[in-house]
């Protein structure tokens, strides 16, 4: 074999010894660094994954069976006596597609091992107790995975840019938060914070979408008109929270929202790796497996 010929032959062999890394995860992408947020910085617009609605939905579609295996295989560890449990906290401005999450997201799962809480201004008897008092009574049982449509961090978001509480209130409530989420999954909860972070004019267009539709009026609220006029001080309500309340514990997953089809993609994606990351066996039979098989065939 002559020179030329060795040389393809080494090249060959070494590019056959190459480690081909794995691409990184969807939550090393989204995860929010600890310290100070800058939302500017962060893209609203599809990232790292899918680069259409197509592809998006071929890969939901790839990643539905094994969310569900996965979801299934949580709520047996909660049935057989095990404390696992996960809690996805979605938050993002008005028309952000949090509605979107439950239909495309988590509607992939069973619904008995789902507990969805959708929190709205707090009611009289809540008012009564700390703020946290009404988000403990929703925390999800062993095995569930909860969703809150909203959650604790509306008395850092609205609670400071209506000025509700007292601005030292709201400060003392960062860490109340973290202390609670150690809390949580120093229990056995998987936290997943997602912040559905979207452009004004996304925003506005939706907004619009919804005027043009007759059946989406009673999705319409006059009232979003007179937050979006704060467009910036929830920008810098949210900077503070994410800056504050990103944890090793609890970190934050911020997700470009201005494509639907990139948002169910990037959330799916993120409750899937957390559910691997559980690790969870399924619980061995406590009965005699052959013993049972020769009743159940001679029934």
């Amino acid at each position: 074999m002559g020179k030329k010929g060795k040389d393809k032959e080494r090249r060959k062999r070494d590019r056959s010894a190459e480690v081909v890394a794995p691409p990184p995860r969807v939550s090393d992408r989204l995860r929010v660094p600890l310290g100070p947020v800058d939302l500017s910085a962060v893209s609203t617009a599809p990232g790292a994954g899918p680069t259409d609605r197509e592809a998006a939905e071929r890969a939901v579609a790839e990643l539905a069976p094994r969310l569900a295996a996965l979801q299934e295989q949580l709520f047996a560890h909660g049935r057989s006596g095990g404390t696992r449990r996960l809690l996805l906290v979605c938050q993002g401005m008005d028309t952000s597609g949090k509605g979107g999450v439950m239909e495309h997201v988590v509607g992939l799962m069973d619904p008995q091992g789902c507990d969805i809480t959708s929190f709205k201004a707090p009611t009289p008897e809540e008012l009564e107790h700390d703020f946290l008092w009404r988000i403990r009574r929703r925390v999800p049982e062993a095995g569930i995975v909860g969703v809150f449509d909203r959650s604790h961090y509306e008395d850092v978001l609205i609670a400071r840019v209506r000025s509700l509480v007292p601005r030292a209130t709201v400060g003392r409530r960062y860490g109340q938060i973290n202390r609670f989420e150690k809390q949580l999954t120093d229990s056995g909860v998987s936290l997943v914070k997602v912040m559905l972070h979207i452009s004004a004019d996304e925003q506005k267009q939706r907004l619009l979408d919804r005027l043009d539709d007759p059946t989406k009026h009673w999705k319409y609220n006059p009232g979003d008109v007179d937050e979006r006029a704060r467009w910036a001080d929830y920008q810098q309500a949210y900077e503070l929270a994410l800056g504050k309340c990103s944890t090793e514990h609890a970190p934050w997953y911020v997700v470009p929202a201005d494509a639907k089809w990139y948002r169910n993609w990037a959330i799916t994606s993120l409750l899937v790796e957390h559910l691997e990351a559980m690790d969870l066996q399924w619980p061995p039979a406590d009965f005699d497996v052959a013993a049972e098989r020769a009743r159940v065939e001679a029934s």
